[in-house]
């Protein structure tokens, strides 16, 4: 079953990956100026940061898969609406509306994944789901991509649906419901603190760590992804390359994931992996920030990918260790809602603070280097907490 898990966490993230290289286009096409291409591009991030909050709460008060459910049942339906735009701010509406039911998608996918986990190896477990993000990565754009050109943009919308519909199918038929979720639900249904309070997750030191972590690593991605496709146009490189560098980057995570390298992240500390993780992204941005030749850019894309696959599975792994298992929902709603957050502020704020695109990647570094800071600080400073059974 948890093969199937991963191919469900793939097609959450197909959601997301999909429309990316289409949604500017389509904004364009319906006359939206820069500003609401802009907007139409950024709205499903910034409010997939409050469906990620919502879903936290509510997978700790119905279970994941029920809240699984509705969101691939929701976001499918949402689907089915952008065939219908047909104005800039019918699709605002589309957006925000997309944003929000697609954000209860993630934080379920990863709460059942930590529950079926061994409680031995939880860092291999993230580092597989980490495998089948960089998968629905590298073939939701190129998917996009292709069909749009073939069939255009309405048989796009309609396989997506189709899609998230198979992917709720999938869920339904697989995954068993949890009687723990269950009685859970019953003793918390009338529990203000499981409900509306994220202050006995955010108590806890190694919570903070991972979520400062989720933060920067995708500030990081959002500057990256605001920043590569100018430099790569303003050197002239053929247009199809900045997609290939950022296929690089995927491709070296995904490798480092599945092979039995993955055996790396339940044998050493996730503070440990996260601070190297954290040093070559770093590292990667700078020397990216330098580099002008597109051998040495691919170079550092790889490097920068290598980074990625240390980061990401640990900051779930120290999540899942030390929280409990009755509040995995809010801290994986939350950790997924500063994932979202980090990326407009990577993309929007980075652009608004620099139109120069090295700038841009030195700033990028910057924050990775100034959240590792915190991080140590916190790590010294902060009280020790007993690990807690993440069952």
């Amino acid at each position: 079953m948890k093969r199937f898990l991963y191919g469900i966490v793939m097609i959450c993230f197909l959601d997301l990956f999909i429309q990316l290289p289409v949604m500017g286009p389509f904004a364009k096409s319906l006359g939206a100026g820069s500003f609401g291409i802009g907007l139409a591009v950024g709205l499903y991030s910034f409010t997939n940061m409050f469906g990620n909050i919502a879903a936290g709460l509510w997978i700790d008060r119905y279970g994941a898969r029920t809240i699984l459910l509705w969101g691939f049942m929701l976001t499918a339906a949402v689907m089915l609406l952008y065939p219908l735009v047909s104005a800039p701010s019918h699709l605002i509406i589309v957006r925000t509306i997309h944003g929000l039911t697609g954000g209860l998608l993630v934080p379920s996918a990863f709460t059942l994944i930590s529950r079926f986990a061994p409680a031995q190896r939880p860092g291999r477990a993230m580092a597989l789901s980490g495998a089948a993000v960089g998968a629905a990565a590298i073939i939701g754009p190129a998917v996009a991509g292709i069909m749009k050109a073939r069939l255009g943009l309405d048989p796009l919308f309609i396989a997506t649906s189709v899609l998230l519909g198979l992917g709720g199918l999938l869920v339904f038929v697989t995954v068993p419901k949890s009687p723990a979720s269950q009685s859970s639900r019953k003793q918390q249904s009338g529990s203000a603190h499981s409900t509306v309070d994220f202050a006995a997750v955010l108590r806890k030191r190694t919570a903070v760590q991972s979520y400062i972590g989720a933060f920067s690593l995708m500030f990081a991605m959002g500057a990256l992804t605001y920043a590569l496709p100018l430099k790569v146009d303003e050197l002239g490189f053929a247009a199809q390359i900045s997609g290939l560098m950022l296929s690089t980057f995927g491709v070296v995570a995904i490798i480092v994931f599945i092979l039995p390298s993955n055996r790396l992240f339940d044998r050493v500390s996730p503070l440990v992996l996260m601070y190297s993780g954290g040093a070559v992204i770093m590292l990667s941005l700078l020397l990216l920030s330098l580099f002008n030749h597109q051998i040495a850019m691919f170079a550092a894309m790889g490097l920068y990918g290598f980074g990625f696959s240390l980061l990401f599975p640990s900051l779930n792994a120290l999540l899942l260790s030390n929280v409990s298992g009755e509040a995995k929902g809010r801290a994986f709603g939350l950790f997924y809602a500063l994932f979202s957050l980090g990326v407009v502020a990577g993309s929007s704020g980075v652009g608004a603070l620099t139109a120069h695109y090295d700038k841009a990647l030195r700033i990028a570094a910057l924050g990775i280097l100034l959240a590792g800071c915190v991080v140590v600080c916190i790590q010294y400073v902060w009280p020790r907490e007993q690990r807690v059974n993440s069952s």
